[in-house]
C-alpha cells in the first residue's frame, strides 16, 4: 500500500478539539505534525496525542519520511489551512509520484452561521482601542441615519429584485447592528451582541408556540393572531398607538395609526373618495397619481408635506388616546 499524507483540514469557528471520529482514529494512530503550537494542536495532545511541531522548510521532508517508515503521515493544519504546505507538497509529489499519496480531510466544519464568529471579531478589533478612530468616536445617535439609509438601501434592492445587491446591502444594514451591540458593551447598562441575540432567540421561540410547543393552527390567520396575542401580553400597552415607531416617514406612520385604530375599533377619519375601481393595480396607480398631485400642490405653495402630514397623524393619535381613555 501505498505511504499517505493526510493534510486534516479543520474550522477556527469551532472550539479547538472538536474533531470528527475518523479525525480522532487518524490522529491516534499516525505521527501528527502541524507548524506551531495552537490551540488545535495543544487540544490533541491533552487527548494523549504527540504532534510535533515543524519548521517550514522541513516539513516536507519530515512528512515524507514518517509516510514512509509508518503508511501515514499527519499535517493538522493552522487556523488559516496551510495552503502554502499543500502547494508544496503537491509540487513535489508531482515530480516523485510513487513516494506517497496526499490526501485531504476535514476533521470539523464550519456550522451554518459560523462566519458571524468573524464579523463580531472583527468589529471588535475596529472599536477596542488601536482600531478605527472614526468608529470610535460614534454614538448610537451618530450612526443612526446610517442605519435607516441601509435599511432603504437594501429595500431599493428588494423592490429591483437585484439579489447580488441585496446580499451586499443586508451585509450593511448587519454591520450597523453588529457596530450598535459593540458599542453597547462599553455603556452604563452594558449588553453585547449575545445578549441582542439570545433574546432574539427568546422572542422567536416565544412568539411561535405552534413550531416549538405543539400549539394547534391550521391557516396563517390563526397565527398572525396568535403572534399578535403574544406581543400584546408581552408589551402590556395602555394604548393602542402604544409602540408606533413616530420616525418612520409621515405615510407610513398614517398607514400604520390607522390600522391600529381600526383593530382597537376607535373612530378613523371619513376616506376620501379614489378615483377608479375599487381595487387592483389600476386604483393604485390612480392613488399614487393624486397623493403625487398633492405632494406638488404643496411644494408650489411653499408648503412640507411632509411635516404636515405628520402633525396631523400625532394629532389624530393624541385623539385616539383620549378616545381610549374616554
Amino acid at each position: 500500500m501505498n505511504a499517505r499524507i493526510v493534510l486534516l483540514v479543520t474550522s477556527p469557528r469551532v472550539p479547538a478539539g472538536l474533531l470528527t471520529a475518523p479525525a480522532w482514529d487518524l490522529l491516534r494512530s499516525a505521527p501528527a505534525f502541524a507548524a506551531a503550537d495552537d490551540d488545535q494542536s495543544n487540544a490533541v495532545r491533552a487527548q494523549g496525542v504527540t504532534v510535533t511541531v515543524l519548521a517550514p522548510d522541513a516539513a516536507v521532508d519530515a512528512l515524507l519520511a514518517a509516510a514512509a517508515e509508518h503508511g501515514v503521515a499527519v499535517w493538522l493544519a493552522g487556523p488559516g489551512g496551510d495552503e502554502s504546505l499543500g502547494r508544496s507538497l503537491g509540487l513535489r509529489l508531482a515530480r516523485e509520484p510513487g513516494l506517497a499519496e496526499l490526501e485531504l480531510m476535514y476533521g470539523s466544519w464550519d456550522p451554518p452561521g459560523a462566519r458571524l464568529l468573524d464579523v463580531v471579531a472583527v468589529m471588535d478589533r475596529l472599536v477596542s482601542p488601536g482600531g478605527d478612530p472614526w468608529k470610535r468616536e460614534q454614538t448610537h445617535r451618530t450612526l443612526a441615519k446610517y442605519l435607516l439609509e441601509e435599511a432603504y438601501e437594501a429595500y431599493d434592492s428588494i423592490v429591483a429584485d437585484d439579489l447580488d445587491a441585496l446580499r451586499e446591502e443586508l451585509g450593511d444594514v448587519l454591520l450597523q447592528v453588529v457596530l450598535h451591540a459593540r458599542m453597547a458593551q462599553e455603556a452604563e447598562h452594558a449588553w453585547s451582541i449575545d445578549d441582542l441575540a439570545g433574546d432574539l432567540v427568546a422572542k422567536l421561540i416565544r412568539r411561535n408556540p405552534h413550531v416549538f410547543a405543539g400549539q394547534a393552527v391550521s391557516t396563517v390567520d390563526e397565527i398572525t393572531e396568535n403572534w399578535e396575542q403574544i406581543k400584546r401580553a408581552e408589551k402590556a400597552r395602555d394604548s393602542a398607538m402604544d409602540g408606533i415607531v413616530l420616525g418612520q416617514p409621515a405615510l407610513a406612520l398614517a398607514a400604520k395609526a390607522l390600522q391600529r385604530a381600526a383593530r382597537a375599533g376607535l373612530p378613523v377619519p371619513p376616506a376620501a373618495p379614489v378615483a377608479g375601481p375599487p381595487a387592483g393595480p389600476v386604483a393604485e396607480d390612480e392613488l399614487a397619481d393624486q397623493l403625487f398631485a398633492l405632494v406638488a400642490a404643496a411644494h408650489a405653495a411653499g408648503l412640507d408635506p411632509e411635516g404636515a402630514l405628520r402633525e396631523r397623524v400625532l394629532r389624530y393619535i393624541a385623539d385616539a388616546r383620549a378616545a381610549e381613555s374616554a
